[in-house]
């Protein structure tokens, strides 16, 4: 059965800046979409921003097996809703992937539980995307190193958690380094945060930041699902593995659902 992907994406910047509408005439959600879709084991649709409940319905995120996030301008315009809605899905086990300015998405910062910031500039710099881990499934097919002529940097510190893996680290011409590849899971999903894809650079277009792509997609997939993550029963003195008898005051009558 093949990957059920949806590419999400704000689709602001390539309806109001010119630049970005150049590089990205049917907006950056389009050029991914399009990259995954040659793939026989990888099925893919996208939303956006500005469709109802942002294109993420809880019948859209049921059917869904693995969300690319891309957001920038319009992180405060997610519904929280949604995010909780994505979370939860994540946790059952729905691959993640969070693409470039997505560090400060709401969903990222969520399932991050930090502030997800660090330094930044916007100079067209020339950037290198080293492999550090050159047997993982992600960077297969890209060699030792991705070359990006032009790049915003990104630079640490980058406040996250301890990642499972460091996938790629980049170097920029100016100087700074940053881990631009990282792995997570919360619950059941596998989230890969890939920093590469500022808006007014045709790096989307790049056949081997394409690669990774397809190959974070196939990474993320988790086909077992763990439904009732978020569960927390009361389990009856009746049902526990081995006989006992209940013994002092509780707060709570048998079945009774613990306080959230």
């Amino acid at each position: 059965m093949a990957i059920r992907t949806v590419v999400w994406n704000e689709f602001v910047h390539e309806r109001e800046n010119p630049v970005v509408r150049e590089i990205y005439p049917d907006g950056i959600h389009a050029v991914i979409a399009a990259a995954l879709a040659g793939e026989p084991d990888i099925e893919v649709s996208t939303a956006t921003l500005d469709e109802p409940e942002h294109g993420l319905s809880q019948a859209r995120l049921d059917a869904t097996d693995v969300l690319l996030w891309w957001g920038h301008k319009s992180h405060a315009a997610v519904s929280d809703e949604v995010v909780e809605r994505v979370a939860a899905r994540v946790h059952q086990g729905m691959g993640l992937i969070v693409l470039h300015s997505g560090h400060f998405a709401k969903i990222f910062k969520r399932l991050m539980g930090t502030p997800c910031s660090l330094r930044w500039r916007e100079a067209g710099e020339r950037e290198r995307l080293w492999a550090i881990n050159r047997a993982h499934p992600i960077v297969q097919g890209v060699g030792p190193c991705i070359e990006l002529p032009n790049a915003e940097m990104y630079g640490e510190p980058f406040l996250v958690p301890e990642p499972m893996e460091t996938v790629f680290i980049s170097w920029f011409e100016g100087g700074e380094v940053f881990r631009s590849g990282l792995t997570y899971q919360r619950g059941a999903g596998r989230i890969f945060y890939f920093r590469p894809g500022h808006e007014t650079y045709p790096i989307y277009h790049n056949p081997q930041i394409q690669t990774v792509l397809r190959n974070a997609v196939r990474w993320a997939h988790n086909p077992v699902a763990w439904p009732d993550v978020d569960k927390a029963p009361n389990v009856p003195v009746d049902q526990a593995p081995e006989k006992i008898e209940a013994k002092g005051a509780a707060l709570h009558h048998a079945g009774e659902a613990g306080y959230r």
